[in-house]
């Protein structure tokens, strides 16, 4: 590809180290990703070259970005709040394996994705929701501590992950029985799945050594 073909991309820098840490282990499978906001198409031609030949990007758009399609890219309009649309997308390439929003950075646009996607994707999936520093602002429905950010759902998601272990004080959720780990960095959020594992089965006492 000469470097006439490259199109833009806009990324905190800091992001990269992000990727490489969570993602990398997908480098050269046949993996699908999801990505909400194509923006001007360069994120997934750089994904695309990062994950290798077998890999699948559908990037997602309310904007008709049609244009930005090529070989292993795949362009849907809608918007990322219609868990119809959203449905259909993943009727049509199966499960993502990973899920990148990089969309309106709407709290409800967010919350509304992740309750479609996050349930549809792969047992071993990885979704990242980037430039969560909007969960802090007013106009895009977030602030500090306010309900309905998604920065709160995933102070809840910690607990729920974990609800195994509070004696029934806290019911399991099917989110939080998917999710192995979560990670927050500045500004953005990675969550993993993972099979669940009851791992109060798991626990046998130790025996100890014969005293002498």
């Amino acid at each position: 590809m000469c470097s006439s073909d490259l199109r833009n991309m806009l990324k905190n820098p800091h992001y990269f180290p992000i990727y490489e840490r969570h993602l990398s282990r997908y480098v050269g499978h046949p993996v699908t990703v999801f990505e909400i906001g194509t923006g001007e198409g360069g994120s997934c031609q750089m994904w695309k070259y990062y994950f290798g030949p077998m890999c699948r990007i559908v990037t997602i758009d309310i904007a008709d970005k049609k244009e930005f399609a090529e070989s292993q890219i795949f362009v849907r309009t809608g918007s990322q709040d219609d868990a119809e649309f959203l449905g259909n997308i993943v009727a049509e390439f199966g499960p993502p394996d990973i899920v990148l929003d990089d969309g309106s950075h709407l709290m409800t646009h967010i919350n509304a994705s992740f309750r479609a996607l996050f349930p549809a994707m792969s047992t071993n999936g990885t979704y990242l929701v980037e430039d969560l520093n909007t969960a802090y602002w007013a106009d895009f429905g977030g602030g500090l501590r306010v309900g309905g950010s998604f920065i709160e759902r995933c102070k809840l998601l910690i607990d729920e992950m974990n609800a195994e272990y509070t004696n029934g004080a806290l019911a399991p959720s099917a989110e939080g029985r998917a999710i192995c780990n979560i990670s927050f960095y500045k500004g953005i959020v990675v969550l993993e799945k993972a099979p669940f594992i009851n791992t109060l089965l798991l626990r046998r006492p130790i025996p100890l050594p014969d005293e002498k």
